[in-house]
């Protein structure tokens, strides 16, 4: 990616992780979740680099592998 930013909004976070959409916009919430990098009137945005560390952060079975899209 010559430049170009990853980013990551709730439905792709949703995509990476499953559950409901209601469980990913928990999850945004929490203090430890990466702050976003833009609030757009279609919602926040984050760099997909940072929101994937927090994934690997999480202790495990808080998002169990099965649920994990890639």
């Amino acid at each position: 990616m010559s430049g170009e930013l990853a980013l990551m909004g709730v439905t792709e976070i949703h995509r990476r992780i499953g559950g409901s959409r209601g469980r990913v916009r928990h999850l945004v919430l929490r203090k430890d979740f990466p702050q976003p990098v833009v609030v757009l009137r279609q919602g926040r945005v984050w760099l997909e680099p940072e929101v994937e560390a927090w994934i690997r952060a999480l202790p495990a079975g808080e998002i169990t592998p099965s649920r994990m899209a890639g």
